[in-house]
Order: C-alpha cells, then structure tokens, then sequence
C-alpha cells in the first residue's frame, strides 16, 4: 500500500506548494509527488519571451511579465484539472499578485493603471467560483536566517549577486501574504521541523498532515 492509499488522500486531489526562494518548494514538490503517486507542474522559465526584458528595464515590462505569467498559470491550472488532479504544483498563481505585482506598484515599477487593470483581469480569471482552485496550499516558511543561509549555500548566480534587503523584503512580503490569504486551504510548514535531502522517509510525517488537513476542509465544506 503507497502513503496515498494509507492516509486515504483522493486520487484527484491538486495541492500547491507556495513559499519564498530558498525554502524548497522544488524538493517538496517532487518528494509529495513520488510519495503519493502523483504527477508535478513546473513553472516554465525559459520559455518566457519578457523576462529578458524585464531585467533589462522593469518599469517598462513588469507588467507585460506579469500579464505572462498570469495567462500561463492560469492555463496550466485548467490543465491540471481537466486532467483530473493528482497533481502536486510548484509555485501558485495566487502569489504572482499577492507579492510581485504588488511588490512592482508598491516600488513604482508598475502604473498605478497597469496595477488597476492587472488585479481586475486577476480578479476576474481566478477569484470567481468558476476557477479551479487547490484542495491545499502547502506554505513553506522558516527564519529570514536560516533561508538567506540555504540560498548561499545551493550557490546560483543570480540569487548571490542580488542584495540582502531584496531577501529579507520578499520573506516579509511572503508571511503578510500568506497571513491573510483565504482562497483554498492552507498547511503551513517550517522548513526546520524536518529535512527531506537527509532523511526522505520524513516525508511520511508531512503526508499524515496533509491527509489530516484534507479531511478537516472536507468536512467542513459538507
């Protein structure tokens, strides 16, 4: 019997794996997904024609980028349910307003028109009844120390040129985020109750929760 059939977590369920950089969303992501039989949804980079762009000059493409990213999620998460769920996603749509939007306007790198038009289009494609939201959003949260720590330690290029205070920002950005977040169930982990690198058989643990949590919402959505 796999942990899926042992905690008894429904064949279609669709849980998102949410958090800042460095917190381990990708491990996650493919460790719940081996562990439960269940297929993974990446976010795709490398295909998207405005992120050049974007660093070259926020001001003029942050909202392009945005609006991108936006309509790739957004179908993407059509995807995953047409398909039927069992699906562990890394990275949600919900953060792409919620934080970096939100983070372009507040900083003035996106018009107050373009943030106006952005949250409506937002508004309108996802926070409707008709948008197939997740069954749970894991978040993935832990000291701002303890993250800064482990994105030195994987040494990527980009994340060790950029500054300090962008890290410390995003991770509060992050928590007054996700602190009033309210469109599907949350599960909230810290990031030093377990190590899934060193010891994968914790993810167990982590399952035993998610079943817990799945069983609570459903009841209390009955």
């Amino acid at each position: 019997m796999n942990l899926r059939e042992k905690y008894n977590i429904p064949a279609n369920t669709v849980i998102t794996i949410a958090g800042t950089v460095g917190v381990g969303k990708s491990t996650m992501t493919n460790a719940l997904a081996q562990a439960l039989n269940f297929r993974t949804s990446f976010e795709k980079v490398d295909t998207n024609p405005y992120l050049d762009k974007f660093y070259d000059d926020f001001e003029k493409w942050s909202f392009h980028l945005q609006i991108y990213f936006l309509a790739e999620r957004f179908k993407e998460q059509k995807r995953i349910f047409e398909y039927g769920g069992g699906f562990i996603q890394d990275r949600s749509i919900y953060e792409d307003t919620g934080i970096f939007a939100k983070m372009h306007y507040d900083k003035g790198t996106m018009s107050p028109v373009d943030y106006e038009t952005y949250t409506n289009l937002f508004d309108a494609m996802v926070m409707t009844p008709y948008f197939p939201h997740p069954d749970l959003l894991i978040y993935l949260e832990g000291p701002i120390d303890d993250i800064i720590a482990r994105i030195r330690e994987r040494g990527r290029e980009m994340e060790q040129q950029t500054p300090l205070d962008y890290w410390v920002e995003m991770h509060k950005r992050y928590e007054d985020w996700i602190n009033n977040f309210n469109a599907c169930p949350v599960l909230r982990l810290d990031i030093n109750d377990y190590d899934l690198m060193e010891n994968p058989a914790q993810i167990e643990s982590i399952v035993e929760r998610i079943s817990y949590m799945l069983q609570q919402t459903s009841h209390l959505r009955k």
